[in-house]
């Protein structure tokens, strides 16, 4: 039986996964962990009298062989930094981390050879709207990305929108897109640039995750376009890293590497 963690048990994401354990054979639920909990006892939360309530990460002693992070982009780096230093493979599905800060912990995570997963996203849809449109830039490398998500989102862009550009960077011809004398009348209307990119975040109610890729040529146009109307569709992709990251032996970037 491997033994898990879950970091942010208490969001909507947490709690799924949570949930996806249970519901897993050769998984078990041994931890958790939120800050500024009102209570430590997981009978307050639904859980099994055996499973550890944490606050913090000084207070945390487990067994757990995975680490499951769907907490905060300001939380992320010192969660995973955590779990590695401890040999506990982690799998990341929140965003925020910085190049400097993964080339940092895959450096960690080599030197103990141990295996983990940051995934930008955990929907197959997204994964695989990723790998289009690193196959359509390779033909089409004028591009703009749409990402679109919930209100309550922390950060922008999306952990996956800015994925997709980074793939598509690594095949697209670096050139000027757009009007190279083209003026903003009102500041950021154009979005982020990435190496020439643009990427364009939504913020509304009543919406999940959203993505939209759009590649434009002479006298034709391709969009990818990916929706997830449920946090539950990710959860495939959790179930999919949880049956992996024992397996490798290095900190992988996106769940495609580990299809």
């Amino acid at each position: 039986m491997t033994k898990v963690i879950v970091a942010g048990f208490t969001g909507s994401m947490g709690d799924k996964a949570v949930h996806l354990i249970a519901d897993t054979a050769g998984f078990e639920l041994t931890a958790v962990f939120a800050p500024n909990l009102a209570s430590t006892n997981p009978a307050d939360y639904g859980l099994a009298a055996d499973v550890q309530v944490f606050q913090s990460l000084a207070e945390i002693n487990t067994d757990a062989e995975i680490w499951i992070d769907f907490t905060l982009p300001s939380a992320v780096y010192a969660n995973t930094k955590f779990a590695i230093e401890h040999d506990i493979s982690p799998v990341i599905g929140t965003t925020g981390l910085t190049d400097s800060q993964v080339a940092e912990l895959q450096k960690s995570a080599a030197e103990k050879k141990l295996g983990g997963i940051i995934a930008p996203n955990f929907g197959m849809s997204a994964v695989l709207l990723m790998k289009f449109a690193k196959e359509a830039a390779q033909y089409f490398p004028d591009v703009e990305i749409i990402e679109m998500h919930h209100d309550h989102k922390k950060d922008a862009p999306s952990g996956t929108a800015l994925s997709t550009a980074k793939m598509i960077n690594e095949v697209r011809e670096p050139h000027q897109q757009g009007n190279p004398e083209e003026t903003e009348t009102l500041a950021n209307v154009r979005g982020g640039d990435y190496h020439g990119i643009h990427i364009h975040s939504v913020r509304l109610p009543g919406y999940v995750a959203h993505e939209q890729v759009l590649f434009g040529g002479v006298g034709e146009a391709l969009t990818i376009r990916q929706d997830s109307f449920d946090r539950g569709s990710f959860m495939s992709g959790v179930e999919v890293a949880l049956t992996k990251v024992k397996k490798i032996n290095e900190l992988v970037v996106g769940l495609e590497n580990v299809l």
